[in-house]
């Protein structure tokens, strides 16, 4: 009796072992790990590009007659000796004075190609010394390089520099980069976490047979389509939420510390066009994602089903998530347009281009580039869910029986039985 037991135990454990182990959701199991460190990876990545993209920009400028400019470059070489690597300010950059001295070192905070923090104009003996609050400490060090440059020449006076904050008239190249990034990432996340939803949505009411009683009442692509802007309105609901609260809790961050991280977002199509094209995008971005999901819903039968399908698409957005950083750190390159043309990637990748370049117009044709994608998937979605799902009664046809899914299912009711 005991040997009888015994025996039925281990034939159970090994077909379940064997139905488990052999089918590719256990492979996608298995790398599960390695889809946390890719999404690490990517995030860090994108954050250090654009990063690199900024400080490769990055210049301090003195506006100085041409013998006050050795002096100072000497002095600059001098000083760079003494910090260490990565701590040194940025790179020094001469211009000879043309006219006013004060337009001329305005017009160079607003530079589109260089990001200038800190500006030195006038005399070595009194020079002004402009700075944006992000400038603060190359305002010490231009301070510095005045007094090392008036001592080098032997001047009988010493330097009284006059420090000056300004304000930036247009977007500085840092604060149009961190815009691109949090662009990007505020997309990602919000369709990471929302569009997912919707494939649980369509997959319980094809168990109930909802589906089938929807779709004999209308076509088939109205209940896809009005499945998908429900849940959109769902999401709609819990970023107003969530924002409404995080735009209350702006009043308790200090202006200074960690605060002043984000002081010079600034992104180059303006703020209230940027507030309106990241909503376009974002509702582009759910509702093409949310349209493969709710397809995925309509052909899967079983949990099992949903998690083959859906972990794929996960990592597929985390790839465009990759893709897109890479195009915010590098505006107009053959990387930034492939992601602006690619359909996954174009919400993101436009939403980065709003905040680097001030044109207009082609966000238009994005958004219409995007919505017909999500007409074509819709469309693509309720076409195989009629034929492979309403007409044989199975969804374990076409899509699901390439990836092998039927096929391991029906081991394990055969072992079953």
């Amino acid at each position: 009796m005991n040997r009888r037991l015994i025996r039925q135990t281990l034939t159970i454990a090994r077909r379940d072992f064997t139905a488990t182990v052999f089918t590719p959701l256990f492979l996608l199991f298995l790398l599960s790990p390695l889809i946390m460190v890719l999404f690490g990876v990517l995030g860090g990545l994108g954050g250090a590009n654009l990063a690199r993209a900024g400080e490769n920009k990055a210049v301090l400028i003195a506006i100085v007659p041409a013998a006050e400019g050795q002096a100072l470059s000497a002095a600059d070489a001098k000083l760079r000796r003494i910090f260490r690597r990565g701590d040194a300010p940025p790179p020094l950059m001469i211009e000879a004075p043309r006219g006013d001295g004060g337009a001329q070192a305005q017009a160079a905070f607003d530079r589109a190609d260089k990001e200038v923090a800190t500006v030195l104009t006038g005399p070595l003996e009194a020079p002004h010394i402009l700075f944006t609050p992000a400038g603060t400490r190359t305002a010490d060090y231009l301070t510095q390089l005045a007094e090392t440059a008036l001592s080098d020449m032997n001047a009988p006076v010493a330097s009284s520099p006059v420090r000056i904050p300004v304000t930036r008239k247009a977007p500085s190249v840092a604060g149009r980069n961190q815009s691109a990034f949090l662009a990007v990432l505020g997309i990602f996340f919000l369709t990471l976490f929302l569009s997912g939803q919707a494939v649980g949505t369509m997959a319980e009411e094809r168990s109930n047979k909802v589906i089938e009683i929807l779709a004999a009442a209308v076509p088939l692509e109205s209940v896809f389509l009005g499945k998908l802007l429900g849940m959109f309105g769902v999401a709609v609901l819990f970023v107003a939420f969530w924002g409404t609260l995080a735009s209350q809790a702006g009043h308790f961050v200090p202006p200074t510390g960690p605060g002043r991280l984000f002081t010079d977002l600034a992104p180059a199509v303006g703020t209230p066009a940027f507030a309106l094209l990241f909503a376009g995008y974002f509702a582009m971005a759910y509702m093409l994602l949310g349209a493969v999901f709710l397809s995925v819903g309509a052909q899967a039968q079983t949990m099992r089903e949903i998690q083959m399908l859906s972990l794929p698409i996960t990592i597929t957005q985390m790839l465009m998530f990759g893709l897109a950083s890479a195009a915010a750190a590098d505006p107009g390159s053959t990387t930034a347009t492939i992601a602006e043309i690619f359909p996954l990637s174009s919400p993101f990748a436009m939403a980065a281009r709003a905040a680097n370049r001030p044109e207009i117009w082609p966000h238009l044709a994005a958004l219409a580039w995007q919505a017909l994608w999500v007409s074509l998937t819709i469309w693509l979605g309720a076409s195989a869910f009629r034929r492979g799902v309403l007409k044989t009664g199975s969804g374990r046809k076409g899509l699901l029986a390439l990836l092998g899914i039927g096929a391991a299912t029906s081991a394990i009711d055969n072992n079953v039985n």
